[in-house]
């Protein structure tokens, strides 16, 4: 065999070698950065009859309800339909499910909308303050 195609071949096989050891852990990089719930609370997370993503914690204690919500995307969701507060309203009522929750969730938007149009605070303080429930 001619010793150029052997070196060919070798670097080909290297360059391929690094190639998938980059996209291994660009992966894994990936997957890690993803806003994927936790395990434990993955059960309170479905899909409705019109295809939205809802959280479902009837029946669970208040703190477990909590947590389950901070880890939620619908968290997020929330946040990024600010200022609209009779929009945020809505989204509570149709996409969360849990008595508890739901009041809590009710209130501090009330508490927050409250703040707010009074200008006791700012845009950037009403999401800080939505965001800790």
């Amino acid at each position: 065999m001619d010793k150029s195609l052997f070196v060919f071949i070798l670097v080909g096989v290297g360059f391929f070698y690094v190639v998938m050891n980059i996209v291994k852990e660009t992966d894994t990089a990936v997957e890690s950065n993803t806003n994927y719930p936790k395990e434990q609370y993955v059960q309170y997370y479905k899909v409705d009859d019109i295809g939205q993503d809802i959280i479902d914690v009837t029946g669970i204690p208040v703190a477990t309800q909590i947590k389950a919500w901070n880890e939620s995307s619908l968290k997020e969701e929330l946040l990024e339909i600010f200022p609209d507060f009779d929009t945020m309203k809505g989204f509570v009522k149709n996409r969360v499910r849990g008595e508890a929750l739901q009041k809590k969730l009710l209130d501090k938007i009330n508490e927050v909308e409250d703040k707010f149009f009074s200008g006791t605070i700012n845009a950037e303080q009403a999401k800080r303050m939505l965001g800790q429930l």
